[in-house]
């Protein structure tokens, strides 16, 4: 055999299942991983420099012209969503709400601060709508569970 040719081996049916359901399982793992770690992101570096009022944070917000108010609720918004993205029924709406977000942010280091840091919220929606998508199924489970309770 040459160093091009590759051995052909046959798998059954039940190896292909088990080889499926561990990179299934890994593949939720790292997604989950990945929930975490964007929820530490928004909760920590991002929402909470905005609610304690770090001089950078109030700063930026004072050259964008919202001010304090536009700072504790857009520091509110991302609290809200990196929390929503821990909740099962909520990781998908949280996911899209947060890309909603970071558009706006994108709009806003393009026009204010003239594209500086503008591929940071770019970066981001990257992952969240891989969250939005591979947990579209909590949609239905929260629709169900508005629907039930209304």
């Amino acid at each position: 055999m040459s160093e091009t040719t590759v051995p052909v081996t046959s798998t059954s049916p039940a190896a292909s299942a088990a080889s499926g359901s561990v990179r299934g399982r890994r593949a939720r793992i790292a997604l989950r991983t990945v929930q975490v770690l964007l929820a530490l992101f928004y909760g920590v570096a991002s929402a909470l420099p905005k609610l304690i009022g770090n001089q950078y944070a109030v700063d930026a917000f004072d050259r964008i012209g919202w001010g304090g108010v536009g700072m504790y609720t857009i520091g509110a918004l991302e609290l809200a969503g990196a929390v929503a993205l821990l909740i099962p029924v909520l990781q998908s709406v949280a996911a899209v709400a947060l890309s909603a977000l970071m558009v706006g942010a994108f709009f806003v280091q393009m026009i204010v601060f003239g594209g500086e840091n503008a591929a940071t919220p770019l970066i981001l929606i990257v992952p969240l709508a891989v969250i939005a998508w591979a947990r579209r199924d909590s949609n239905r489970d929260l629709l169900d569970l508005v629907r039930r309770r209304g």
